[in-house]
């Protein structure tokens, strides 16, 4: 049977179920009043006969619908119309040809009605199997019980048991073989069903305490209603002994009744349904509501109009005082009753966790909120898990091409291993914005359950909102790297510049301060030579002058290395060329058409190459290098490859000379990348903003 077939079989049949105990009750209300009310029925008992079809009936069509490979649903639809069918035949007695009919068909279809949940519903619950093939003779026996009992009782010849007044079977078949066949299978299927009922129970049990997490917990709300009806039919029978009215007691008893075995197809409906159909929690959850509500009024109702109404000697006869303090009363306390059922519903539904909405409404609510950003993936954790029951949760963030787990719930759950973006773990749900893949939402349920469609439903949603939470955290994230990085490289500067001031400050101590020096006391000898030995004089003159002209040259040399004359005067190029052609190594320079820049952008980058030449030099064992310059869109790029031995950046990083390149880009807004191999030579390439101030002059 297709899925197709199956949902207009089981609303076809749930059409029947209701269309036939509906035009009953509407008859039976509105049509002439000494039919069917005169039989004895008021209309408390039409009303809990119509609810206790529609129960079985529409619960019934939705699994089976939904869930037609599940006999559990067909079960309660047979259930429901056999019980619609025996009550439309009340209607059929009433026509002149239909009273022997109507008596022969209530003569099996009640007890077929009543057979089939008590013996193969506890068999087959909740997935449609039996608990093991042990449990097969069980059910041929229970189906061969009840086709007998059915058989026996629709087919015996005589007079129908059971009917008041009575009336001959008008299908039994006559003679000696119909009496010792059919008569024989009414009693002996009948209590070998009955013999079926407890084992059928008892399959139950065995299968709850081999079960699951999951399917215990279908089983429990199975049990719940069986030990509800219990207690209702116990209640029932304690009716009479406090109210002597028989109208009232029987309305009394027909409510609990009612309210008792509509509990057992409801419950089945939420165990099965509630963790296979998607957003299926809602129209329990409602289902709850209203039906509680609907009951709460109906007890306000009884209990002043028919309970007060008996102590106040008017019996049946309508009260309108009466009448308007009931419905004060349920006007009053309505919303405080709603509020209640309503977490009592949740409560039943969602167990102890808050609703989906309840969810994101906090998630919301938590996320529109100053948290500490150390605080806020913490608690996205916490409400993950608290929203889908689930015994962990975790939001991972994904770091270039690897995804870690940055928050966990319970907090001191241990971090689950990373893992690579390209292969990620089944049950992760992707965190995405704009496209742009930052993380992941994750949850482990206990043992034995799984993720049911609305908690899935409730992760992808949670996700889809958590985008651009995960992106304000990563971009905090990459600020407040940025941030110390510029700290650090805020004071490796400083200390480059402390350790640049004191080299300047030996160089001139031990260099052009001692030149000076010498100078100094050469001249006071050249003073007491002049007069004594003026040849002598006139030699240390001429010293003095060549020792002057290196000192000289010192400063200038010290003048060159702060800011180079050439530089500040040709600019970039011309400064490069004239300290390429010192190289030990052979160097070209590349820089047709470059203009000049601010004194900043064209120091840095002088510096930068004159740092990468002498690591050249030092340590690369070129035999050629090549710098190049060029700019374009607001930017300064120049790039220094060799020839050399080449390294691996990875394994040894940026040393001290690097370091300091990358620093002195950094604090103008620039950066500096390092391509090297071994045995493949290095190339550097920095660039940084620069407004182009001229051509070179």
């Amino acid at each position: 049977m297709t899925s197709r077939t199956a949902r207009r079989l089981a609303w076809g049949l749930w059409i029947l179920s209701i269309g036939s105990i509906l035009s009953v009750f509407a008859y039976a209300i509105f049509g002439p009043p000494t039919d069917l009310l005169a039989s004895g029925a008021g209309a408390t008992d039409w009303i809990a006969t119509v609810l206790f079809i529609t129960a079985f009936a529409t619960v019934g069509a939705l699994v089976a619908s939904r869930r037609p490979a599940n006999p559990i649903g067909w079960l309660l639809i047979v259930t429901g119309l056999c019980y619609a069918l025996a009550t439309a035949g009340l209607f059929i007695a009433l026509q002149p040809w239909g009273v022997q009919f109507a008596d022969w068909m209530g003569n099996w279809i009640w007890g077929l009605g009543l057979a089939l949940p008590v013996t193969f519903v506890p068999l087959l619950f909740p997935d449609g199997h039996l608990p093991s093939r042990r449990w097969r003779p069980v059910a041929w026996l229970a189906g061969i019980g009840i086709g007998a009992f059915v058989i026996g009782s629709a087919f015996a010849p005589g007079v129908l048991p059971e009917v008041e007044p009575p009336s001959i079977n008008p299908f039994g078949f006559g003679g000696a073989i119909g009496h010792a066949v059919f008569g024989a299978m009414r009693p002996t299927g009948l209590s070998l069903a009955l013999l079926m009922v407890p084992v059928a129970v008892a399959s139950l049990v065995f299968r709850y305490r081999r079960a699951g997490g999951a399917e215990r917990e279908q089983i429990r709300w199975l049990i719940f209603a069986g030990v509800f009806v219990g207690l209702g039919f116990l209640s029932s029978s304690l009716v009479g002994r406090f109210v002597s009215d028989p109208n009232t007691a029987n309305d009394i008893n027909n409510a609990i009744v009612t309210v008792a075995a509509t509990s057992i197809p409801i419950a089945i409906g939420i165990a099965i349904l509630k963790y296979r159909l998607y957003a299926i929690d809602v129209v329990l959850n409602k289902t709850v509501v209203y039906g509680a509500l609907a009951a709460f009024i109906t007890l306000v109702y009884v209990a002043i109009v028919v309970g007060v109404g008996a102590l106040a000697g008017r019996g049946g006869e309508p009260n309108v005082a009466l009448s308007i303090l009931a419905t004060a009363v349920v006007a009053v306390a309505f919303q405080p009753v709603r509020e209640r059922v309503q977490r009592f519903a949740n409560r039943v539904v969602y167990g102890k966790r808050a609703t989906p909405y309840e969810v994101l409404a906090e998630f919301s609510e938590r996320m529109a909120g100053a948290y500490a950003n150390e605080d806020l993936l913490p608690r996205m954790a916490r409400i993950l898990a608290e929203g889908t029951g689930a015994a962990r949760a975790d939001v991972w963030l994904r770091t270039g091409d690897q995804m870690h787990a940055d928050a966990s719930w319970p907090a001191d759950a241990p971090p689950p291993a990373a893992a690579d973006v390209s292969h990620l773990p089944d049950g992760i749900t992707p965190v995405r914005h704009q496209g742009e893949l930052l993380g992941a939402l994750s949850v482990e349920k206990k043992p034995g359950e799984a993720l049911t469609p609305t908690e899935q439903k409730l992760i992808d949603d949670l996700a889809a909102q958590a985008g651009l939470v995960l992106k304000n955290v990563g971009l905090t994230e990459q600020l407040l790297a940025r941030l110390e990085e510029l700290k650090a490289s805020r004071q490796r500067l400083v200390s480059a510049q402390d350790e640049e001031r004191r080299k300047l400050e030996r160089n001139l101590h031990d260099g052009a301060q001692q030149q000076l020096i010498a100078l100094t006391i050469k001249l006071r000898l050249v003073e007491q030579l002049v007069h004594r030995d003026a040849d002598k004089a006139a030699d240390m003159l001429t010293d003095l002058q060549n020792e002057s002209q290196a000192a000289l040259e010192d400063l200038r040399d010290l003048a060159r290395g702060i800011y180079p004359p050439l530089l500040a005067d040709k600019g970039l190029a011309a400064a490069l060329e004239s300290q390429a052609r010192k190289s030990p190594v052979p160097v070209t320079v590349d820089a047709d058409g470059i203009g000049r820049f601010g004194q900043d952008a064209e120091a840095a980058v002088y510096f930068c190459c004159l740092e990468a030449l002498q690591n050249i030099a030092k340590y690369a064992n070129a035999t050629r290098a090549t710098i190049a310059l060029s700019d374009g869109e607001g930017r300064l790029v120049f790039t220094v490859s060799d020839d050399g031995v080449g390294f691996d950046p990875e394994q040894i990083g940026y040393g001290t000379g690097l370091q300091g390149m990358a620093d002195r880009l950094a604090a103008l807004d620039g950066t500096l990348e390092v391509r090297s191999t071994p045995g493949g030579g290095t190339t550097l390439t920095g660039e940084l903003p620069a407004s182009l101030e001229g051509p070179v002059t």
